[in-house]
């Protein structure tokens, strides 16, 4: 990589810290590309280099959660049965926020952005579809199974980031362990 793509990256991550900063703060409306240029210590031409607008920024912020996301789903392919996969997967998306707590307190919870939660809801059903794929039941249809799961998830997800980690998340995985049947059974 030579130097003008790690001065890209580092500028692109100062500008990533700065506007999940800002937000802390604000509501993203309330955020200014000038707000932005002048916490990030840049020009505002520096910015517009990178970006048309503050969306334009939020909107390849997110496109990267998403990825880092979908990585630490990947990690969850040698489950040997439906609930130990959700349950494995619950851990991921608990590790997930916790480790980018910043990033979901400032766009979920601060600044009730939608986009974020689609994005990870439709991350989060895309995995699920992909693995309901391999088991051979036929009782309830595999997008009823993959929404009905994930809505649980994601509300306890959200619920426990705006509540301080009110339980641990080996709690939360133990409370689902309980919640979740050993058998689920679907249609094709």
């Amino acid at each position: 990589m030579n130097k003008k793509d790690l001065r890209v990256i580092k500028t692109k991550n100062m500008l990533y810290t700065t506007l999940i900063s800002l937000m802390r703060e604000k509501r993203f409306e309330e955020i200014k590309v000038s707000d932005i240029c002048s916490q990030a210590l840049i020009n505002r031409s520096t910015f517009y280099s990178h970006y048309n607008d503050k969306y334009e920024l939020l909107a390849d912020y997110i496109n990267d959660l998403k990825k880092s996301l979908l990585l630490e789903l990947e990690k969850n392919k040698n489950t040997l049965n439906t609930k130990e996969y959700y349950l494995e997967m619950i851990k991921l998306f608990l590790n997930h926020i916790d480790e980018k707590r910043e990033i979901y307190l400032s766009t979920v919870i601060n600044n009730h952005n939608s986009i974020m939660m689609d994005i990870v809801y439709d991350v989060l059903v895309h995995d699920i579809s992909s693995d309901l794929k391999k088991e051979e039941n036929n009782q309830i249809p595999r997008d009823i199974i993959a929404k009905f799961y994930l809505g649980a998830v994601v509300s306890v997800g959200i619920e426990w980031l705006k509540n301080g980690k009110q339980y641990t998340k080996e709690e939360l995985l133990e409370y689902f362990d309980v919640l979740i049947p050993n058998e689920l059974n679907y249609k094709r």
